[in-house]
This record gives C-alpha cells, sequence and structure tokens, in this order.
C-alpha cells in the first residue's frame, strides 16, 4: 500500500519505550505513526494534519491523557470525532468510567501485546491500515 494512503495514528505517552514499542507495532499493521510526549504536544501535532486514531497514555505531565481527550473533545466537530483508545495502568472501574467521561472510545490497561493493539488499532481506524 502506497505511503499517502496508510492511515496515521497519534501516539501519546511520555514513555519513550512504550512509544517505540507501540510504533513497532502499528507500522508492522501498517500505519503511519506519529508522536507526541503530552497531550500538548499533542494538541500542536494535530494542527499540523488529521490523524485516524489517538492512543493515549493518561499519566503524563503537563497534559495528562483526561484533560487532552476532554480539550479535544471540545474542538470542532471534525478533531472531536477522532477515535481515542486509552492505555494506562490506571486498572480500576471508575479509571475508566473518568476515561469514558473524558471522550475515550475504548480502554486498555497495561501492559498491552503488541498483537491486542495493531488488532484495536485496526478496528478503531475503521479498517485496514
Amino acid at each position: 500500500m502506497a505511503d499517502t494512503a496508510k492511515k496515521r495514528v497519534l501516539v501519546v505517552d511520555d514513555a519513550n519505550l512504550v512509544r517505540l514499542y507501540y510504533r513497532d507495532a502499528l507500522e508492522r499493521a501498517g500505519f503511519e505513526v506519529i508522536e507526541a510526549f503530552n497531550g500538548l504536544e499533542a494538541l500542536e501535532t494535530l494542527l499540523d494534519g488529521p490523524v485516524d486514531l489517538l492512543i493515549v497514555d493518561v499519566n503524563m505531565p503537563q497534559m495528562d491523557g483526561l484533560t487532552f481527550l476532554t480539550t479535544l473533545r471540545s474542538r470542532d466537530e471534525a478533531i472531536a470525532a477522532i477515535p481515542a483508545l486509552i492505555t494506562t495502568t490506571e486498572a480500576g472501574p471508575q479509571d475508566e468510567a473518568a476515561a469514558r467521561t473524558a471522550g475515550a472510545n475504548f480502554y486498555l490497561t497495561k501492559p498491552v501485546s503488541q498483537d491486542a493493539l495493531a488488532e484495536y488499532a485496526l478496528l478503531m481506524a475503521g479498517g485496514a491500515a
């Protein structure tokens, strides 16, 4: 598939190792991967062009994932409609409820296998990358 037709995923996580792990899985699944260190950087990154999926950590410096999603969902309709997958170590039912309230479409508890990440990303991005 030509690079111009690849689905774009924005991975938002402050852990470099996690971003590399996700990048490997997503690129093998055919995605173009863009990275951001925190929610503020992610908002700036979205100004550069649309993405098909967000994969967002919760606990990050400067702007956490829930604040990022809440801010994003209050923006214009096209940006607010980007599907978002939360990946976090926070595993309580209250944590998942908070993520859904903030605008998450799906919630996975870390550690996330590369196969599961790629499978959910393909489903949420609207088909094959």
